[in-house]
């Protein structure tokens, strides 16, 4: 049932699009900032949870929620049409959760705020282009950096980048979030942001790889610091600015989540180095994006010897000995 106590609160009108541990994190950051905030997820139960008990227990629990959030499984049930969309949901779910938006009367004109790291699998397409393809009319925003869902749900310190082509859109998005805990900074290069939260995923992979095989904390640094480099030289060759990738969405996010299995795509990785049984392992959007991002790399003449590495590993073309054998194989040449 409808939740249907009304927003007596003041502040900005934030729909969050997404009932996972990321969604309800961000939707608690809101109400934090003061803002009046509506989270959607389609598990009726879960939303109930979110609604009646101020939990979230199936994807955060033990965190108390704000006494404030609106919740609802039924799409669109917004009493007023609110001044900022959060799509939250997983990257291959964009293009029809986008799809859903557009046919959705309340939210046309809304600003949209993308969330989730990743690449389209089928076509490489980065998800703010698959907003523009769908919306062409849509402000587009994208937040991303070293944040686990359960740090900016319990408010702790938190910094994310927000990109969006207008800095002043980018400020405005960052102040709707930013509150206690939270801290976000604007830039204009959302295709920097999102690469970086994208590719970093692969890197993640890639470093519990090298944790499930206890190759030690040397081989680690160096997997880390080779991987940004990956990072960055494609990211610019697809028209991101380099000094995106130094920040809190390339390397901020990638020192994160490529040495804690609160990190997925790091755990999954560990996983993968240690032989252990895939089945059933929590969605780890890196899997996704290695293929992709080999691909990309190729399209734009781009060496990605970790990225490609990765894919062959996830795809079985090679094990995980002669994956480690074969980069350390690798001529070596002037670091750059």
């Amino acid at each position: 049932m409808t939740d249907t106590r009304s927003i007596t609160q003041g502040g900005r009108r934030v729909t969050v699009i997404g009932g996972g541990a990321f969604g309800t994190a961000l939707a608690c950051a809101a109400v934090r900032a003061g803002q009046c905030v509506h989270l959607w997820g389609r598990d009726a139960d879960v939303m109930a949870d979110v609604r009646n008990n101020q939990r979230n227990t199936h994807y955060l629990p033990d965190i108390a929620l704000p006494d404030s959030l609106q919740a609802t499984s039924q799409w669109a049930a917004e009493t007023v049409v609110p001044d900022i969309l959060l799509l939250v949901t997983p990257a291959q779910t964009t293009q029809t959760m986008v799809e859903q938006i557009a046919n959705t009367s309340s939210y046309g004109g809304v600003p949209i705020v993308l969330c989730a790291k990743g690449i389209n699998q089928s076509d490489g397409r980065l998800l703010s282009e698959i907003v523009r393809a769908q919306m062409p009319e849509a402000q587009i925003g994208m937040l991303s950096g070293p944040s686990f869902a359960t740090d900016i749900a319990r408010g702790l310190p938190t910094a994310v980048s927000v990109a969006a082509d207008d800095l002043s859109h980018a400020e405005w998005v960052g102040q709707t979030f930013s509150g206690s805990g939270l801290r976000c900074y604007a830039t204009n290069d959302i295709r920097g942001v999102e690469l970086g939260g994208a590719l970093k995923n692969v890197m993640a992979i890639a470093a519990g790889i090298v944790a499930g095989r206890k190759l030690g904390a040397s081989a680690q640094a160096a997997l880390v610091t080779r991987g940004l480099v990956e990072m960055r030289r494609l990211a610019v060759a697809m028209g991101a600015q380099p000094d995106t990738l130094s920040g809190l969405s390339g390397l901020g996010d990638l020192i994160l989540t490529c040495a804690s299995t609160q990190s997925r795509n790091f755990s999954y990785g560990v996983a993968v180095g240690t032989g252990t049984d895939l089945n059933g392992l929590p969605l780890a959007e890196g899997v996704y994006t290695a293929g992709i991002a080999t691909k990309l790399a190729d399209d734009h003449g781009v060496d990605v010897p970790i990225i490609s590495t990765v894919s062959a590993v996830l795809d079985k073309r090679l094990t995980v000995d002669d994956a480690i054998n074969g980069l350390l194989a690798r001529p070596l040449k002037v670091e750059q």
